[in-house]
């Protein structure tokens, strides 16, 4: 369980909250059975390779927060992966993004605390995201990503201080960042809010009190890829190596 008071928790991050509960009903046509994270690629379930993302940044524990069909994960993974600890938040029944991530919280030592989504891969050097949250001061900070042509996402507007000032709705847009989920966040970031059991975290925490919270946007310009549908999941296995 996490440490009753803050003075007790560690302050650098080298823990990464994975969000792997995905039914992927989207890629149902090709990937059956099984979470969406661990679809293979060249393989490998799609997880390995977020997971290796990892390992230069001395990244010590992993919480897997899991859901549908978790015990795929449980079987593969184990207590550990390389060098990094696993353990695992286990769902049962499905809380949204938000609700896993807070119930992941539980776990952690730190006060804060990298958080990804277990089926994008997004290339983000995790030092520099410490080193923007520690430079702003911030809550949370977003990785983003400067897409054209594209109307899967929602965008991300910033100020000249590179603040959150807006989240907008998915719909075309010609060129635009998107939020790419990766995250560093205070493990504390919940407690002010009274927020359901099952919420989403996009919705319900980031937009909804991003103007209470000191919420900041990095834009990182690497590599990302979105493995849920069909399509760019067959651009992942021409991709990843």
């Amino acid at each position: 369980m996490k440490p009753s008071s803050s003075e007790s928790m560690k302050p650098n991050p080298n823990e990464a909250i994975i969000l792997a509960g995905g039914f992927g009903t989207r890629l149902k046509s090709v990937v059956q059975d099984m979470p969406k994270p661990m679809a293979p690629v060249n393989g490998r379930p799609f997880l390995e390779y977020v997971l290796d993302a990892l390992l230069p940044y001395k990244i010590e524990r992993i919480i897997l927060s899991i859901g549908y069909r978790g015990e795929v994960i449980q079987e593969h993974f184990g207590e550990a992966y390389k060098n990094m600890r696993i353990l695992y938040s286990v769902e049962d029944e499905p809380l949204g993004t938000g609700g896993g991530i807070k119930k992941a919280t539980e776990l952690c030592e730190r006060e804060s605390v990298f958080v990804l989504n277990g089926d994008t891969f997004f290339d983000v050097d995790l030092n520099q995201l410490h080193h923007f949250f520690i430079e702003n001061k911030a809550d949370l900070a977003l990785s983003l990503k400067f897409m054209e042509e594209f109307d899967r996402y929602g965008t991300v507007e910033l100020d000249g201080k590179n603040r959150v000032i807006a989240f907008n709705e998915k719909q075309y847009c010609s060129k635009g960042l998107i939020n790419g989920g990766v995250y560093l966040m205070k493990t504390s970031i919940f407690e002010p809010y009274e927020l359901p059991e099952r919420f989403s975290f996009e919705k319900d925490l980031m937009e909804r009190y991003f103007s209470e919270l000191k919420v900041f946007g990095k834009d990182t310009d690497n590599y990302f890829i979105d493995i849920g549908i069909p399509e760019d999941y067959q651009k992942a296995q021409e991709e990843l190596g």
